[in-house]
């Protein structure tokens, strides 16, 4: 997105999309600007008169971009405020207002819309054929192409969630050789209908619940999902606990978001899950992923052994036992 408008309304539910679009207007702002500053706010915490002070001049000159995540949970102040700021946006600030659609908040979408603010609107796939094309895009996003069959390949065995699917699009893009990704390449890592995520089983590895990981493990590689998956989600969650565990104490709200590069619900998520771990456990867990990592990639001669090997490490290294 090129030259980003003064104030952007991102209207969807689908958090990946829409995290992506507010990406894409970020990016495009600092693209124009690098040393924009960026203020991550979540809706529920912003105060009468913050946009205003956000927004006002520096001495130092620059641009900034204000984004605003769950607008829904905007105050009624702070919506007046901030459909009065789009009729008259301040010259060097892009303001970006992501809502989740609905009947909550809806003053500010009809508000801002009617003052002139730019709508993108994220559609969540529901039909199958919309979720083919999103996997088709995914792939080209990565500089390859899947063949038809390979695509509804890939959908019968991960499920309609985006972020899995995007996972398994980049994954099997890194993966598999050739610029077009076929049908037998998806068979080599999905077999059968996957019903847990590898996501699923991080969470539950670094909150210290050993028993459901294991649980949660087996089953996934009993119905296919790919131990890279798996593999890759462990990494995922473990480099989010290492940098919200290394960000700076002072930082705050848009300023540690900013920082850090995630969204600030994500932000949340890994501040509970921080709770038992140092920098030496977050270390010792990521060795024991990257040699995981390696063995199921065919250094090792059983994958399902060496993920068990490295969730029990992972909750080891938590408790410090």
């Amino acid at each position: 997105m090129a030259n980003p408008a003064p104030v952007t309304l991102v209207v969807g539910d689908e958090e990946l999309l829409a995290d992506r679009a507010v990406g894409s207007i970020v990016a495009a702002a600092r693209a124009d600007d690098p040393e924009a500053e960026v203020h991550d706010l979540l809706g529920a915490k912003v105060e009468p008169g913050e946009l205003t002070r956000l927004s006002s001049p520096s001495l130092f000159g620059g641009r900034s971009v204000v984004v605003v995540r769950s607008a829904q949970d905007l105050s009624k102040d702070v919506i007046a405020e901030m459909v009065k700021y789009t009729a008259h946006p301040a010259d060097d600030t892009v303001l970006v207002l992501a809502h989740p659609g609905g009947v909550k908040g809806k003053a500010l979408v009809d508000g801002v819309k009617k003052a002139g603010a730019e709508v993108v609107t994220v559609a969540k796939p529901t039909k199958p054929g919309e979720r083919l094309d999103f996997i088709k895009a995914e792939v080209r996003r990565e500089g390859r192409t899947i063949s038809p069959a390979a695509a509804q390949a890939l959908l019968d065995a991960v499920g309609s969630d985006l972020r899995e699917l995007a996972a398994a699009c980049s994954q099997l893009a890194f993966d598999t050789p050739g610029k077009n990704i076929d049908e037998a390449a998806v068979a080599r890592y999905h077999r059968g209908r996957a019903e847990v995520s590898g996501f699923t089983i991080a969470d539950l590895a670094i909150e210290g619940r050993l028993g459901e990981a294991l649980e949660q493990l087996r089953w996934a590689l009993a119905t296919g999902v790919a131990p890279v998956l798996i593999v890759s989600a462990l990494a995922g969650g473990l480099r989010s606990l290492a940098k919200i565990g290394g960000a700076p104490r002072n930082l705050r709200g848009g300023q540690l978001a900013s920082h850090v590069g995630m969204p600030p619900w994500k932000i949340d998520r890994v501040k509970r899950q921080l709770s038992g771990w140092g920098p030496e456990g977050i270390s010792a867990a990521m060795q024991a992923v990257a040699s995981a990592d390696e063995q199921v990639k065919g250094g090792g001669t059983d994958p399902a052994y060496a993920l068990e090997k490295t969730v029990q490490v992972i909750v080891a290294s938590r408790t410090g036992r």
